[in-house]
């Protein structure tokens, strides 16, 4: 048996079909441990369903922040489902579960009061900025490992996807609109306005380990590609990822024989899909991968405008 996925497939109960759930259950539990630890004792609300969450847990303390955020991600999951079809797996589904089932369990197990947590030996009440930065590592380290294994963990992810869908804008731009409008209605809601600068250091942090993870800490990513495959690797970029790239005539300096070169550039949750199908279809494929420190046009960053206009 196999799951189809973007194109091509993992084995049932091969070795990538266990690192795949490895890294989505592991994933799962650190971001969770990032918000019960360090982010929601503290009123931090960095964007996402869980921002949403812990602002509404604090007007309503008798729900917990991962209900909240369950409640959130069910509807959202189903948004997702009907915009964006096969490109929403079980993966996806499970991550966008386990993550607040584990967030309850979590609370239950040590509770939510920095006093008593672990007999008060992680308090950080005095020092909150400590709590962002460590906050900021296990949820983008978490959710890395989820974004490896071409999931999302849902929630505000989905509307960043469609808000890129719909209106072309950078995915990360997209996400920076969302997160940003949560954290002005923390501020607005719980009126301490702390908050929205111990949560942009969050979202920082999260950021920059999220690309290390995924990728080594660049930002998009360029792809000179050879291959016997390059129609199907073609159909890959145009179909599934919803890019464009060139071909450009080259030759073996050995052989002078001619190929075709694919050059495409992704983002960094597109490389790893890249990677992999290449992998499965053309095992003696030959890519370069280069950091693309900035890139403009359709999908990526506009032009940037002339001094002075």
């Amino acid at each position: 048996m196999t799951m189809y996925k973007f194109g091509f497939t993992e084995k049932l109960f091969s070795f990538q079909w266990f690192r795949v759930w490895i890294y989505i259950v592991l994933g799962s539990f650190i971001m969770a441990a990032g918000f019960v630890l360090f982010i929601t004792p503290y009123r931090i609300v960095p964007g996402g369903v869980y921002g949403i969450g812990i602002i509404l847990h604090n007007v309503f303390p008798n729900i917990p922040v991962g209900t909240f955020g369950l409640m959130m991600d069910i509807p959202l999951l189903l948004i997702g489902l009907k915009v964006f079809g096969n490109k929403f797996g079980v993966k996806t589904v499970v991550a966008a579960i386990l993550t607040p089932l584990f967030m309850n369990g979590l609370t239950r197990l040590i509770g939510e009061d920095p006093a008593t947590m672990l007999h008060g030996n992680i308090n950080l009440s005095n020092d909150v900025l400590l709590s962002c930065i460590f906050g900021g590592i296990l949820i983008g380290a978490g959710l890395g490992l989820i974004l490896k294994t071409h999931a999302t963990s849902g929630g505000t992810d989905i509307v960043s996807m469609i808000l890129h869908k719909y209106t072309r804008l950078p995915f990360a731009r997209c996400m920076l609109i969302v997160d940003s409008t949560v954290v002005v209605a923390g501020l607005l809601v719980l009126g301490d306005w702390r908050i929205p600068l111990y949560s942009l250091i969050t979202i920082y942090v999260t950021t920059k380990v999220l690309d290390y993870v995924i990728e080594g800490g660049g930002s998009n990513k360029l792809l000179f590609i050879l291959s016997n495959q390059n129609h199907l690797i073609r159909e890959l970029i145009l179909e599934k990822l919803d890019r464009g790239g060139t071909f450009i005539k080259s030759a073996g300096m050995y052989t002078l024989s001619e190929k075709e070169m694919i050059f495409v550039v992704v983002n960094r949750n597109e490389l790893s899909i890249v990677q992999d199908y290449i992998k499965t279809i053309d095992p003696y494929a030959f890519m370069v991968v280069v950091n693309a420190h900035e890139t403009y046009g359709e999908g990526f960053k506009s032009f940037p405008k002339s001094a002075g206009k």
